[in-house]
């Protein structure tokens, strides 16, 4: 009983000695010496940590990336977004391509007409610019800059002005293709234009245009894609539309589009389609199955 007595003393003790005047083992101004220690010293840390960011701050652009030599040429992607890079659908069943239609539909809307109306915010483009639209240097110019109008209505069948199933409804189908944005990326035409294996013919190369084309994926299905055609600027990126400033001065930019319409795929089968672009700063990658390219499975079943 009493080395219980003894123990509870003992521990009561060590957290408040009132003969010493010690709480947990330290009297007050030992306890007041240590946490101010702990206290400039974490003080000092914040303090180098701060500053290094805020240094690192002032040798970073708001508007432009400091460092863009390793970035890679921009992607290539469609609407509507596939899953697992595969799109199938039942033509006679609206339910299986509604989530595709109104994919589409939704995206096109910022390139109604009556969105591009402000004329402080928008501008039209030569539709057949030699080159790219030079809008002031980003570096010592912060105004706002005019984005070049894009309406719908390029798309032809695939706008969704006629047709708001774009194609899928009859086992047509449309792909919407864009190149992704790159703050003050400028893609060069290969001239003079040489023939691409395996891409476009010479007939749709332009010297102010980045071309797009669409083949079978595998070799010896030629026959289960059928004819496409394309709708926007001759089936490719025009330059004009080019160099994009950033959305804090370029906020209304619209991105050129290329529509695929798909005229005559083989049902009941799965079909395999690559897409790229074609440009002298434009490489692919087997790493990256969206620089510069896509590929996409559609099966159409009825």
């Amino acid at each position: 009983m009493s080395a219980n007595k003894e123990a509870d003393g003992g521990w009561k003790t060590f957290v408040w000695n009132s003969e010493k005047r010690e709480f947990l083992g330290r009297t007050g101004s030992s306890w007041f010496k240590i946490l101010l220690f702990y206290l400039i010293f974490y003080g000092c840390l914040a303090g180098i940590f701060i500053g290094t960011i805020q240094a690192l701050l002032l040798t970073l652009s708001s508007y432009t990336p400091t460092y863009q030599d390793r970035v890679a040429p921009p992607g290539l992607s469609h609407t509507p977004r596939s899953e697992k890079s595969e799109i199938a659908f039942n033509m006679n069943d609206k339910t299986t391509y509604e989530k595709y239609t109104k994919s589409m539909t939704s995206f096109l809307e910022k390139y109604d007409k009556d969105v591009q109306l402000d004329a402080g915010k928008f501008e039209d483009c030569p539709g057949r610019h030699p080159r790219h639209v030079y809008r002031k240097d980003l570096e010592t110019d912060k105004t706002m800059r005019r984005a070049c109008r894009f309406s719908r209505s390029l798309l032809g069948v695939c706008s969704g002005d006629a047709d708001p199933t774009f194609g899928f409804k009859e086992g047509k189908p449309c792909l919407i293709v864009k190149l992704n944005r790159i703050v003050n990326y400028i893609p060069r035409v290969s001239l003079p234009s040489p023939t691409y294996p395996g891409g476009p013919p010479p007939a749709r190369q332009r010297p102010n245009l980045i071309p797009l084309h669409c083949t079978n994926k595998r070799e010896g299905e030629e026959g289960l894609v059928g004819d496409i055609k394309y709708y926007g600027f001759d089936g490719g990126f025009p330059l004009q539309y080019y160099p994009y400033y950033g959305k804090l001065v370029h906020p209304q930019y619209l991105q050129p589009l290329v529509a695929i319409h798909f005229t005559n795929l083989t049902m009941k089968t799965d079909v395999r389609i690559e897409c790229r672009v074609y440009g002298d700063n434009i490489d692919t990658s087997e790493k990256d199955r969206y620089q510069g390219r896509f590929d996409v499975k559609i099966t159409i079943s009825l």
